[in-house]
Formats: C-alpha cells, sequence, structure tokens
C-alpha cells in the first residue's frame, strides 16, 4: 500500500522462465505492493514449475488460453483489484525499485508512463531503429492527437489509476497491438499522464525480435499504420459531432 493506496502489478508470461520467478519476487519484495498478476499465455515448458516455487502470498497466478499479449494482459487488468494498477514485463528488463517513481506522480496523473529515451540507454535489446521507432511512434501519437510528448511508445511500464481501466475497458481491442490501444485511449479520453525515466535492462533469455530486422521492420511499420488508423477513426468522428452540434 501507498499513501493508502494499494498496487497490483500486472505481467503476462510467455517466453520467460528464466526470468519470471526472479522478477516477481523483486516485485514482491516491495512494501508498496499488494498484489501481483501473472497471466501465463501458454509459456514455455517450465514456467508453471518456477511460479510454483514462489513463496508470497501476493502471487495471483491465472492461465489465459487465448494466444496473444493483448489477451493475457487483459485478463490481468480486469482481475487486479489495486487502486493503482501497474503493467510490468517478466523478462528483467524493468527495475522494480523504479517502481516508487511511477506511485509518486501517480499522485498527481491518471497514469505515468515508462520512457526508455528520456535519458540515454545502451543496451543490446535498444538497438537503433528499435529506439527510434518507438520514439516516432511516441512523437507520431502526441503531435496526431495534439498531447503532450510521448518519447518511448513501447514501454510497458506503466501505471494507472483504476478508473482508467474501468473506463476504457469496453473500448479497447485485445486483437492488435493492445499497448498501443491502451495508451491511444488514455489520450484520446484526455486522462491525464506523464512520462518518467525508467532503468532499462539486459533481457534474461532470448528476444524474438533481437537481430531479426524484418520483424523489428514489420513491428515499426504496423505500429504507424495503426496509429494512422486510430487518428483517422478519431478525426472523423470528431468532425461529424462538429457538425452535428452546428445544425
Amino acid at each position: 500500500m501507498w499513501n493508502n493506496k494499494t498496487i497490483s502489478v500486472v505481467m503476462a508470461t510467455y517466453r520467460e522462465k528464466e526470468s519470471v520467478r526472479r522478477v516477481v519476487e523483486e516485485f514482491a519484495g516491495l512494501e508498496a505492493v499488494d498484489e501481483i498478476v501473472v497471466v501465463n499465455n501458454n509459456a514455455e515448458a517450465g514456467t508453471d514449475e518456477e511460479l510454483a516455487r514462489i513463496d508470497s502470498p501476493k502471487l495471483i497466478v491465472l492461465r489465459e488460453r487465448k494466444q496473444g499479449y493483448g489477451y493475457a494482459l487483459e485478463k490481468g487488468l480486469l482481475v487486479a483489484k489495486g487502486d493503482y494498477i501497474v503493467t510490468a514485463e517478466p523478462d528483467g528488463t524493468y527495475a522494480a525499485r523504479d517502481l516508487k517513481r511511477f506511485l509518486v506522480m501517480a499522485e498527481d496523473f491518471q497514469a505515468v508512463l515508462g520512457s526508455r529515451a528520456i535519458v540515454r540507454t545502451k543496451n543490446k535489446d535498444w538497438g537503433f531503429f528499435r529506439r527510434h521507432a518507438n520514439i516516432v511512434q511516441g512523437l507520431m501519437i502526441s503531435f496526431l492527437f495534439h498531447t503532450n510528448t510521448i518519447t518511448d511508445l513501447g514501454c510497458l511500464y506503466r501505471l494507472f489509476h483504476k478508473e482508467v481501466i474501468r473506463d476504457l475497458k469496453s473500448k479497447w481491442s485485445t486483437r492488435r497491438l493492445f499497448a498501443t490501444d491502451l495508451l491511444i485511449l488514455v489520450v484520446k479520453e484526455r486522462f491525464s499522464f506523464a512520462e518518467i525515466p525508467v532503468t532499462f535492462q539486459e533481457r534474461t533469455g532470448e528476444s524474438s525480435m533481437l537481430g531479426n530486422g524484418f520483424k523489428l521492420f514489420q513491428y515499426g511499420w504496423d505500429g504507424l499504420v495503426f496509429i494512422f488508423e486510430k487518428w483517422t477513426t478519431w478525426f472523423i468522428k470528431k468532425i461529424f459531432l462538429k457538425s452535428k452540434n452546428n445544425v
């Protein structure tokens, strides 16, 4: 608990057998954290055994059979009971110790977004293309939706007030780029938000993106198309409502 606010940490696991136990234990060791919801999304063999070795009453393990990050994270977000809901990754790239920064900022903002771009980071998982794709996509959202600057669209270390999740759950899509969709909804619905720098550590285990130029390009291109599609729908609706009100 933090200033009478309960804290939930939510993460989805798929290929993080080597790191998930350590990451969960780091968050469980923080006094402010009340519960940790881990969603097993058809994870690699051995993941269940690693989770079973964690001795903490804070841990809740769920299973989501529908394959996809969005389906898994959605399940965790809807189960989480905290006043503040934090999304994190079980691969060791984000530091549990940074949580306090999020909690301090959450007193003034409804959403707090981590950014690996505010402070320059040297990390093999954060190569030139991936870094700049996330920066460009974030700035594109900032420009198109007329909001404050977003410098790192791909950072999944975030905090949301529970009422934000409640309001957005009927509006998000779990089928495609869920994390991007969630952020765009925060912007569109005009929830207050701020970015903070986060520690970006080397991932434990292999990344499906690392060294795969085609996947990185596809990820970047799909993100840009998705953002433009969301903006087009929002803009047309905005113009239609404006015209209707002028009649």
